[in-house]
């Protein structure tokens, strides 16, 4: 069997129960204009014991679908919020 993708990320939104909006960071260079692009996409990651807030920084595994749009659960909290 292979490994669960996992992805780091900070928490913008903790308005839900159970449920956390996390939003994944990705920095490469452009492959024709060598700039460097900045892309970020939003996920809804499940967080069992309600223990992270917005501005943590987390580590998330892909998961089974809990619900519509849930596909990614929360594995543990890198880093506060200052």
């Amino acid at each position: 069997m292979g490994e669960r993708k996992t992805r780091e990320g900070v928490v913008v939104s903790d308005a839900m129960q159970k449920t956390r909006v996390v939003r994944i960071e990705r920095v490469y260079r452009h492959p024709r204009y060598e700039r460097v692009v900045r892309t970020s996409r939003k996920l809804k990651a499940h967080d069992e014991a309600n223990a992270s807030r917005v501005g943590d920084r987390v580590l998330i595994e892909e998961t089974r679908p809990l619900s519509r749009e849930k596909r990614w659960r929360i594995r543990e909290i890198l880093g506060r919020a200052s």
